[in-house]
């Protein structure tokens, strides 16, 4: 699939959908199981026959529905990636003061991207993005750029509560969750464990360096 085509695969899903709509809990058996293929198996190693047969549908419902296999790996990470925010919601962030928040949502960021399926996830996707540019291209739309425009929206809500002065929110999304991750999504990649202790150091620290930068007068 080149950048183009998952553009207009994306933008107009009834340009592909040239068969009858499927019911959303057969679509969804779909879709689960290709992304239980391409991300166990890979992109190259994984035939629409083995999905459709596993999903007990036809190939040609797949093709019909999807339009094909490169579409077919785009809603499966699209899903994938739905299921990883379930498990980072910031709605669910506990109250408290803005330090206090801070803290816990550092927690779910350093919860959530050291989760084994999410590293396992990563890796594939790197490997898979090699071949093929636009496979990083949509995991990235449909994960991280998404969050980061929720935690955005989030910061700019505590900016307009004169919690933050902040002039960049998705800028200092991004500061914020590199400052939790430290060297430690470096270290994750590797293999090397990080204490609860390292973990909630830097966790620590990055409230207080970004409270540095960004807290009102009467919250630092």
């Amino acid at each position: 699939m080149s950048t183009g085509s998952l553009s207009v695969s994306r933008k107009n899903p009834a340009a592909r959908r040239v068969g009858r709509p499927l019911d959303e809990g057969k679509r969804l058996a779909i879709v689960e199981t290709a992304a239980q293929h391409f991300f166990q198996h890979g992109y190259a190693a994984t035939a629409i026959e083995q999905v459709a047969a596993d999903a007990g549908v036809s190939k040609v419902t797949i093709y019909n529905q999807f339009g094909d296999k490169r579409a077919l790996f785009a809603a499966a990470v699209e899903c994938e990636c739905e299921k990883m925010r379930g498990h980072f919601s910031l709605e669910t962030m506990p109250a408290g003061t803005i330090r206090e928040r801070l803290t816990a949502i550092g927690q779910a960021i350093h919860g959530f991207l050291f989760r084994p399926e999410m590293i396992q996830f990563e890796r594939r996707i790197a490997a898979e993005t090699e071949h093929d540019p636009a496979i990083g291209a949509a995991f990235l739309e449909a994960g991280p750029w998404r969050m980061k425009q929720g935690f955005g929206a989030w910061l700019a809500r505590a900016a307009e509560a004169g919690e933050l002065v902040i002039e960049d929110p998705l800028l200092a999304a991004e500061q914020f969750v590199s400052l939790c991750k430290g060297m430690g999504d470096l270290e994750r990649r590797f293999g090397a464990d990080v204490s609860p202790q390292e973990r909630d150091r830097r966790i620590r620290g990055a409230v207080e360096v970004f409270l540095a930068a960004y807290a009102a007068p009467t919250h630092r």
